[in-house]
């Protein structure tokens, strides 16, 4: 079943370009929204699956907006919209729900594959992008100053002391942004294996993708900024 989409950006040639894209792929758009309010408002109105959502607009900005977004309806999918690679609030996005983010001059091949597989319930999450955006923005404590700093959400606090030895060292690889061959490969198992440990830390933790395993890792201190592979 094809995801329905809603477009949140206040450039109209953007939502057009957007939309465009998604329906001649099979991908229904369900709405747009040119602000940050009339997205919360559209996005209770219409219940799309995913969101595409830039990260600075008008009225309210992404990041307040995928919040409200998020707190009246956790299934929906939010991928964030940016201009600059790394830009500034892509951590803090995540922190507040987000499963991902993408460059606005995302190839058209790719925004589709990316809308299908946040649909899925996977994070948007590139294993070389989550190392730099984590090396630049977070700290163990899960704070930060600069711009940005005053709109991010509250530290999520999870106890690993439920997790098993196994599962809190693929909490800290995934943390570092290995994707799940990588971990198979790392700890000489299968991939099978390596999805069944990742289901039960989402499942301990309450997490919903990647993406809040990531924040959790670095929040939690289980993995600092600048550790290795």
């Amino acid at each position: 079943m094809s995801p329905r989409v809603l477009i949140a950006d206040d450039q109209a040639l953007v939502r057009t370009g957007f939309r465009l894209i998604l329906t001649a792929n099979g991908i229904e758009v369900a709405g747009e929204a040119a602000d940050g309010l009339a997205a919360v408002e559209a996005a209770a109105a219409l219940k799309p699956d995913v969101v595409l959502m830039d990260i600075r607009m008008p009225n309210l900005d992404g990041l307040a907006a995928a919040r409200r977004i998020l707190a009246a309806d956790p299934r929906i999918r939010i991928l964030m919209l940016t201009t600059f690679d790394l830009d500034e609030y892509v951590y803090e996005a995540l922190a507040a729900g987000a499963s991902g983010f993408l460059l606005k001059d995302v190839t058209p091949e790719h925004l589709v594959a990316s809308v299908r597989l946040v649909d899925t319930g996977d994070a948007l999450l590139a294993p070389s992008i989550t190392r730099r955006l984590v090396a630049k923005f977070a700290t163990p404590a899960g704070g930060r100053s600069g711009a940005g700093a005053d709109t991010r959400t509250p530290a999520i606090h999870r106890d690993l002391a439920a997790l098993t030895p196994r599962e809190r060292e693929i909490l800290a690889l995934l943390g570092r942004g290995l994707s799940n061959t990588e971990l198979a490969a790392r700890l000489v198992l299968s991939e099978a294996t390596v999805k069944t440990h990742v289901a039960h830390i989402f499942t301990k933790l309450t997490l919903r993708d990647r993406a809040q395993a990531v924040v959790v890792a670095y929040e939690t201190g289980l993995v600092a900024p600048g550790d290795g592979d």
